[in-house]
């Protein structure tokens, strides 16, 4: 573990190139070789079916009433063929539903944001799209006044929208407003309007898609079965190859979400992420899915079904002082649905002095059953270098894992929500990470016995962030015995809330 990990003179976000060696990050991406037909080698033998088009239709591009390029309706219904995504309203009382799914925000005016991240992967491209949504100091619907800003302190505020896409390309859209975001209490459902269309009222909840485009011009929804948008690069992003627009619409049928699959889906942190302590906080709402549609980016459609697909979120004051993340749903080697999330960090413990732990967790699904490795039922091991190398194991009593990953890829740096600056570069990412994946039972002297899994994957999502990063990480996870102790208890808190549902926080 690093003697001196973090100091305040040390800010939390970093330039364009993070901190790191100087990288050119657009003339060093190099994407994957392509055969002739456009497809990228390498691709893998999935668990998941997945099958991807990519229709070039600059040809029949016209322009709407707003500026943008769309396709004509007849060759659009065309284009998508099979492709097509089916949209369901979302159902109470959800199969797979997390603890946690809801938006959090309490109505109160400390500092507060909330993230989402969802991941679209297209193994025969090999190729990723990620969507980031972000909102901060919801209580102030607009910049704050001078007056506000002596009453409360400086505080970043609005909704942000990125996408780090195929070939490491980005698009950011920002507004320090929040007046047009959205978010359901209990589920996982959010949105927000940038422009109206003209003559129309923004939606405050979930929205048919034919309603959505009705009178939406620029914005988003996504729920845990839809997911649809179209956003304008700001041009804020100038360190980074963007594209001008984004357009997409597709549909997820979930296959995991955190926990076996048919019993009660666990909350990530245990039981105490319910209440405002060891923030941030940090769930998986869907570990696994496969997803339907079409994104348009850079001047293609690009269609994809039963493409495999994940989502997670953060919430609270500002991100981790420092972390790290590793994510995968593509993998080579093994049967049926795989999936990996990994990530650890150092968190600041609630108190008057800047005390801090280290936190850090494995899961796996693997054949209907979630493999769970986290502090309070064993103990999780890595080390992580300031950018390339990703190592992690971890021993819960009865089964051992071990993950490394590598990438060449010289990363995108992407914005999150910091404490100190708001909505900034603060982290770096690929989608183009080399994964090794082994899993095993443990035999009762603590060693190695049969193993369970040995999977592969060129498609892994890779992460930094925070810092500052001035050599290789290497730690374990350090909670305190009394918090291990009481994270152990079987304390169903979502159960107990649906007793008294008037008393359920926001967000459970």
């Amino acid at each position: 573990m690093e003697s001196q990990l973090c100091s305040r003179d040390h800010p939390l976000y970093f330039s364009p190139n993070f901190g790191f060696s100087t990288v050119n990050l657009i003339a060093n991406v190099k994407p994957p070789q392509t055969t002739n037909n456009g497809f990228h080698r390498g691709s893998l033998k999935l668990g998941f079916r997945s099958i991807s088009r990519f229709v070039a239709y600059n040809s029949v591009s016209v322009q709407d009433s707003s500026g943008s390029s769309t396709i004509k309706k007849g060759d659009e219904d065309e284009a998508l063929g099979s492709a097509r995504p089916t949209y369901v309203p979302t159902p109470p009382n959800r199969a797979l539903r997390t603890p946690h799914s809801g938006y959090h925000f309490d109505g109160t005016t400390r500092k507060f944001f909330e993230g989402w991240y969802f991941k679209v992967s297209i193994p025969e491209r090999r190729q990723s799209f990620c969507f980031i949504y972000c909102v901060e100091s919801p209580a102030f619907t607009k910049k704050l006044t001078p007056l506000e800003v002596a009453q409360y302190g400086p505080r970043s505020t609005g909704v942000g929208a990125q996408i780090l896409g195929a070939d490491d390309k980005y698009i950011c859209q920002y507004s320090e407003e929040s007046q047009n975001f959205w978010g359901s209490r209990h589920e996982l459902i959010l949105g927000s309007t940038f422009v109206a269309k003209q003559n129309m009222k923004p939606p405050n909840s979930e929205v048919p898609p034919q309603e959505f485009e009705k009178r939406v011009s620029e914005g988003f929804q996504v729920t845990p079965l839809w997911h649809q948008g179209f956003i304008r690069d700001d041009g804020r992003s100038d360190y980074v190859e963007t594209v001008k627009s984004a357009r997409w619409e597709y549909s997820t049928r979930p296959v995991y979400g955190w926990g076996d699959v048919g019993s009660t889906q666990k909350s990530t942190a245990g039981w105490l992420a319910a209440f405002p302590v060891f923030e941030p906080h940090w769930q998986m709402c869907m570990a696994g899915g496969l997803s339907t549609g079409w994104i348009e980016w850079d001047g293609e459609m690009i269609e994809f079904e039963n493409a495999p697909s994940y989502s997670e979120k953060n919430w609270g004051g500002g991100f981790p002082r420092k972390w790290f993340w590793v994510q995968c749903n593509v993998f080579e080697g093994g049967s049926g649905e795989i999936a990996l999330t990994a990530a650890g960090g150092l968190r600041q413990l609630p108190g008057l002095t800047d005390n801090f732990e280290n936190a850090a967790l494995i899961g796996v699904h693997y054949g209907g059953t979630f493999y769970e490795f986290v502090p309070w039922n064993g103990v999780v091991n890595w080390e992580i270098a300031p950018w390339g190398y990703w190592f992690m194991s971890a021993d819960n009593g009865r089964h051992v894992v071990e993950l490394e990953a590598t990438t060449e890829d010289p990363g995108t740096v992407l914005r999150a929500p910091t404490s100190e600056a708001g909505f900034s570069q603060a982290c770096k990412d690929t989608c183009f990470g080399v994964l090794k994946l082994q899993m095993w039972e443990r035999r009762y002297d603590g060693s190695k016995g049969k193993k369970v899994l040995d999977v592969t994957s060129n498609m892994a999502a890779l992460e930094v962030g925070g810092g500052p990063w001035f050599n290789t990480w290497k730690g374990q996870t350090s909670t305190p015995e009394i918090v291990r102790g009481a994270l152990g208890l079987p304390v169903d808190v979502d159960g107990i809330f649906n007793l008294v549902p008037f008393l359920k926080p926001p967000g459970l």
